[in-house]
């Protein structure tokens, strides 16, 4: 007899379709090139590992310098800086109060008198001029004495500069006055047709006009403390034509 084997088929069951996702927990296979450089480098050391770590515990931020203890040289450089600033500001202070309590006045300049020695032309253009003045500097100050460390004067007919001169330095207490002779003297200097017109006529007139500008440089001291700045004076004088030469009128200012 023959034996019949009889197979059950169910019904089919469709398989579902791969993922395209794989799950969470599978990870892709490392490639072999990768796993073989791994394989390949070494490993640093314990003993190296262990230093870096140390290192980077103690210091986080290796970008920055380590803290280094100052020498007391720097320390005591910097103290005697700090000193020395606040004494100098505490000198100016002091200065500037005593300066705004006694309200120091600067000194005048004046022409206290003239004489106009000589003036001709040589041709119409070309002047010549001697002139002689009385040069008179006050300190009106009470407690403050004053030191001319530059005096320049120069003169001047219409706008056009015809001589200069200029005095030895001085020192003036407070209170004083001081005179100084001043000697001009004017060699060939050009003057425009409209001047030499104006000179002319001047001296048909008998009244010549002249501008004398003075340049400063002052020192005002108060006991150690003391200050400079610079001072100008401006005088207007008219004189009679020579050979009086007498001086007729003057006007003088004195500014910083």
């Amino acid at each position: 007899m023959h034996s019949v084997r009889s197979t059950i088929i169910g019904p089919n069951v469709p398989h579902p379709p791969p993922s395209a996702n794989p799950p969470p927990n599978h990870m892709p296979p490392t490639p072999r090139w990768l796993s073989q450089s791994q394989s390949q480098s070494p490993s640093p050391p314990p003993q190296q590992q262990q230093h870096y770590y140390d290192r980077h515990r103690k210091n986080p931020f290796p970008f920055l310098r380590s803290h280094r203890r100052t020498k007391p040289v720097i320390w005591f450089t910097a103290a005697l800086c700090v000193i020395f600033s606040l004494l100098l500001i505490l000198a100016g202070v002091v200065t500037l109060i005593v300066f705004l309590v006694i309200k120091p006045k600067h000194p005048t300049f004046e022409a206290s008198g003239a004489t106009l020695n000589g003036v001709y032309l040589d041709t119409p253009l070309f002047f010549n001029g001697d002139l002689t003045f009385l040069a008179n500097f006050t300190n009106p100050n009470r407690k403050i004495d004053m030191m001319f460390q530059y005096v320049g004067i120069e003169l001047y007919f219409g706008d056009r500069l015809i001589a200069t001169q200029a005095l030895d330095s001085f020192q003036q207490r407070r209170g004083e006055g001081r005179l100084e002779e001043v000697h001009m003297v004017s060699s060939e200097v050009y003057l425009p047709p409209v001047l030499s017109t104006e000179l002319q006529r001047q001296m048909r007139s008998n009244r010549v006009r002249y501008n004398i500008r003075g340049n400063f440089r002052v020192k005002a001291s108060l006991g150690i403390g003391h200050y400079s700045y610079w001072l100008y004076g401006r005088c207007l004088i008219d004189l009679a034509a020579p050979p009086s030469g007498a001086l007729l009128g003057r006007s003088c200012a004195t500014k910083r």
